[in-house]
């Protein structure tokens, strides 16, 4: 007989509220002490009451409304609001969303969309049950003040409704079966007059276009005149910035894409886990006296972006945490007596948290409660020892759900000698939950199916594919006669077909290289009223008008088919990621785990973006992404690009050598053991490129040793000349080429690169024109041994010039330093203490753009070591040059911080037998600069009379 694969859903009645006056009645739960509601709703209003009970006379009654595009719940009994609650935000977008309502033994929970983070809980004192509910607005007739509200009914639409978990046959109530009802219209879901009004305003307020479009809106034949571009052009995250190859800076993103909410400017911190910087109007230290429960010091914290922007990129975000530094003297955060809290701090939803940085939700603790070790072991938090002395609890809040930070409440400062200081830095969130979020498809019948899509008067779908299949369908969702479908038709081409009711329309945009090179590329389509687009990466983007009198609406009943069809034919094969329809992103990998033929994650992504690695940098994969591993780059950062470049400054005498092979570990060996142990280290070519600042002459800038005495060195003449001197041949004299353009020891940075090949040699000087050489001492670099930069400190057989440059070696600064695969530099710098490195005399990492004469000191700061005694063939590596000075390092030190330490109690002591610092300070906030440092001063003198005190530096 005949079979078919498809599962059928059971058929799905929408119900249209025309007005703010319709309302649907239908019976509750009468006699039980619980009540579960759940539904789903579309509408373009941002509010409207969606359900109400009818209040007994021994129960409370609620409200579940739209405000400001978030649902939210009202607890009320004989007129008293006992509970007010939200979840969710941007609700008003046309799109279907889910809630789902739970009172039972004196606890209500509210969700939206089946996401933990968009829901509220509660507990109330009073029990809650009706034998009627309101959907909608409320009868005109009756004794049913309680759900009259100011700002009207819900208007737009509803559908799989249950009550008590049994669902609503809308069709019963069609035919007036059960239930009472007014204004509506069933089986249709049909948002009309200011409805969608709302929908073509919505459109222009949000619309992002460049180079933007003019619009006009016909409301009464409900059009566009104008094509729309419904594409956002910010990218949603600094992940999705980052992997189009953007460095450290601000961004404009755009968290929901395509959906309601506009982009906001953003800080994007390009490391190996990129962070999205969100600052808010208050960062700085601030001083709060005078406080208490009467008259609390509260403080409110505007970010700059509005609540429901934020919560869009931290629900897209991995992982977010905001540092709250809280300094206190007699100033405590939990009354332990009545466990009243004394301060307090209120997060995005607007519920209280005494909870504080580095602990957990709930548990009204700080981080030395939770590790153990707090100052007063009979409390669990350190100010709440309530010592006459500045104490603090700080650490990062990192519960998505309570972010950011709004609001501060502080109590417990109106004491004698009672102070407290709070900081709040901004929201640092990393990661992106969607832009990674893939399926690999490994059959022709394999797919993803998901709910319905519902993009009645306006659909768009983006999303990355790559494949090595010439052709496959990558989604397709069908009706009675309408359906959608975006496929691969061939190797170059890729076709967005629809139809709504005035048959098959397509838009195809073809491409003159081949899509199925397995590397990722961006899928863009969108179909409204007036027009339907597609564009693929960033060629043009192809678009096919509507018919002016024609069907607009898409009406689709089937799932929704990713990486397949419902025939199982003409599958695709490879990868689908980061795909998002009417701006709302799919989770692919959770529906893949548990689909056969489809594995969640894509491997290979450093086909696609390796080239984003440079300068030596090698790409790595990772499950989400990829990194670049810059360590044998001479650059630094997440790409290792230019600009991140590893920079150091040399004094008379300093030395970096780098042993190849970790020569220093045999230095006590024979020569000829060693010979013929590095007998295979032989080049055939050297690929060099450094830079230089220098007005000394002469000077040495690179030297390369090996165990036969043949040598490389790049030298400075006394004229200022560039020589590079390679002697192949140990019975020969070097082969000698100077490149005399102009002095290059005048003080400014100087670019360059030696390249050879075999005899051919090319040296490249500040980007000018490369020139050629021919090397006739020979073409093999033989048992090469070390890499010296500065002062060549073995005793070698090098020719006179070379010997006179090396007398003073080399003084300024040096950068971007590579041999092959080395990075001198940076394994002198940044490498761990195996690093086969050695280091002799003053050596200072530096920007060798700020360096303004050969002399030049003002810049350098980090990294500096000191001259080594003793017989020069007993050097040691790095870690050792480090180690052998930090006795004398950390005594100067101590010393100097002890002398500072004296002064500043000294000047404060001073200052307060002058009257400086006032008796009755003004309570609240001071200036940052002003409160900072009185308070690191009192800080100061509080740790200098007391050695035992803990030490906390801001």
């Amino acid at each position: 007989g005949n079979m078919s694969f498809l599962c059928l859903e059971p058929q799905v009645v929408p119900v249209t509220f025309l007005s703010s006056s319709s309302f649907m009645a239908l019976p509750g739960t009468s006699g039980q002490d619980e009540v579960f509601v759940s539904f789903q709703f579309r509408t373009w209003n941002k509010e409207g009451l969606l359900l109400s009970s009818k209040q007994q006379q021994s129960s409370g009654g609620f409200l579940l409304y739209l405000s400001d595009g978030r649902v939210k719940i009202n607890l009320h009994k004989t007129g008293r609001v006992l509970s007010d609650i939200a979840a969710g935000a941007g609700l008003n977008n046309g799109q279907w969303h889910s809630v789902s309502l739970s009172i039972k033994r004196n606890r209500i929970s509210v969700r939206v969309d089946n996401d933990v983070t968009s829901s509220a809980h509660a507990v109330i004192p009073l029990q809650i049950y009706s034998d009627v509910f309101y959907f909608g607005g409320c009868p005109s007739s009756g004794n049913i003040s309680e759900c009259n509200t100011s700002f009207g009914g819900f208007q737009g639409c509803m559908r799989l409704i249950s009550i008590g978990n049994k669902a609503v046959d809308m069709i019963s109530i069609q035919q007036n079966g059960f239930g009472n009802f007014s204004n509506l219209q069933i089986d249709l879901c049909g948002i009309t007059d200011s409805t969608i009004q709302q929908f073509y305003k919505h459109l222009l307020t949000h619309i992002s276009c460049f180079p933007p479009r003019s619009f006009e809106l016909d409301i009464q034949n409900k059009i566009l005149k104008n094509a729309s571009c419904y594409f956002p052009i910010y990218e949603q995250s600094c992940e999705a910035y980052k992997h189009r190859g953007n460095t450290s800076g601000f961004y404009n993103i755009d968290s929901d894409g395509s959906g309601p909410l506009g982009p906001f400017l953003v800080y994007c911190n390009m490391t190996d886990a990129t962070w999205t910087i969100i600052q808010h109007n208050s960062t700085n230290l601030t001083r709060v006296k005078s406080a208490n429960r009467e008259n609390p010091h509260t403080v409110f914290f505007k970010y700059s972006a509005s609540l429901d922007q934020l919560q869009a990129t931290i629900n897209l975000a991995d992982h977010c945490e905001q540092e709250l530094a809280y300094y206190c003297k007699k100033s405590r955060l939990l009354d332990k007596s009545d466990g009243i809290p004394l301060s307090w701090w209120i997060g995005r939803t607007n519920e209280t948290h005494t909870y504080w940085g580095g602990s957990l939700p709930a548990v009204q603790k700080c981080t030395c409660g939770l590790e153990g070790s707090c100052i007063d072991s009979q409390h669990y938090c350190n100010c709440d020892a309530d010592r006459d002395e500045w104490t603090n609890d700080t650490g990062f809040l990192s519960y998505k759900d309570h972010l950011p930070v709004t609001e501060i409440v502080i109590t417990d400062t109106d004491r004698p000698n009672s102070e407290a200081a709070y900081r709040l830095g901004p929201l640092l969130c990393h990661g992106d939950r969607t832009f990674w979020n893939s399926a690999s498809f490994n059959t022709e019948t394999s797919y993803l199916h998901f709910p319905t899509f519902h993009g009645e008067l306006s659909a768009d779908v983006s999303f990355f594919f790559k494949t090595t299949a010439s052709s496959g369908v990558f989604l397709e969702n069908l009706g009675i006669q309408d359906f959608i479908r975006i496929e691969l038709q061939s190797p170059s081409e890729v076709v967005f077909s629809f139809d709504v009711g005035n048959g098959p329309s397509e838009v195809i945009v073809q491409s003159r290289h081949s899509l199925n090179d397995n590397q990722w590329h961006y899928v863009q389509a969108e179909r409204n009223v007036k027009e339907a687009s597609l564009q693929i990466d960033q060629l043009p983007q192809r678009s096919h008008s509507a018919p002016p009198d024609g069907h607009i609406r898409l009406q689709l009943n089937s799932q929704l088919f990713v990486g397949g069809t419902a025939s199982r034919q003409k599958g695709f094969l490879g990868c689908i990621r980061s795909l998002r329809l009417n701006g709302m992103a799919l989770d692919l990998e959770e529906r893949a785990k548990i689909t056969p033929g489809v594995e969640p994650g894509c491997p290979g992504h450093c086909s696609s973006y390796g080239n984003l690695c440079h300068n030596g940098g090698k790409c790595k994969e990772k499950y989400s992404g990829f990194s670049c591993d810059c360590t044998f780059s001479a650059y630094a950062g997440p790409f290792c690009k230019k600009g991140k470049h590893i920079s150091a400054y040399f004094w008379t005498g300093t030395s970096v050598t780098y042993n190849f092979q970790e020569y220093y570990t045999l230095a006590k060996n024979s020569s000829s053991h060693a010979s013929s142990f590095y007998a295979d280290m032989t080049l055939t070519r050297e690929e060099i490129t450094f830079a230089f600042r220098t007005t000394r002459t002469p000077s040495l800038l690179l030297y390369v040793s090996s165990f036969y005495k043949e040598y490389l060195s790049a030298i400075l003449t006394r004229n200022g000349d560039l020589q590079v001197r390679y002697k192949l041949d140990s019975h020969q004299d070097p082969d000698v080429f100077s490149i005399s353009f102009k002095s290059m020891a005048d003080g400014q940075l100087q670019h360059v690169k030696i390249n050879r090949e075999e005899e051919t040699l090319f040296v490249e000087v500040n980007q000018r024109e490369r020139m050629k050489f021919i090397v006739s001492s020979g073409t093999e670099f033989n048992a090469i041994k070390s890499l010296t930069l500065g002062k060549i400190l073995e005793n070698g057989d090098v020719d006179e010039e070379t010997m006179k440059a090396n007398s003073q070696g080399f003084v300024g600064c040096l950068s971007s330093v590579q041999f092959n695969h080395i990075a001198p530099l940076k394994a002198a710098l940044h490498q761990s203490n195996s690093a086969p490195v050695i280091v002799k005399g003053r050596f200072t990492e530096a920007s060798c753009g700020t360096l303004t004469g050969a002399d030049s000191t003002s810049s350098e700061t980090t990294h500096s070591f000191a001259d080594h005694s003793g017989p020069i063939d007993e050097g040691k590596p790095l870690a050792n040059a480090i180690r052998s000075d930090s006795a004398i390092i950390g005594g100067v030190i101590a010393v100097v911080i002890f002398i500072l330490l004296c002064i500043t109690a000294i000047a404060i002591r001073i200052y307060k037998i002058k009257g400086i610092y006032s008796k009755n300070e003004a309570k609240g906030s001071e200036n940052e600069d002003s409160a900072e440092s009185a308070l690191k001063s009192e800080l100061s003198m509080q740790n200098t009379a007391n050695e035992n005190q803990k030490e906390y530096f801001f």
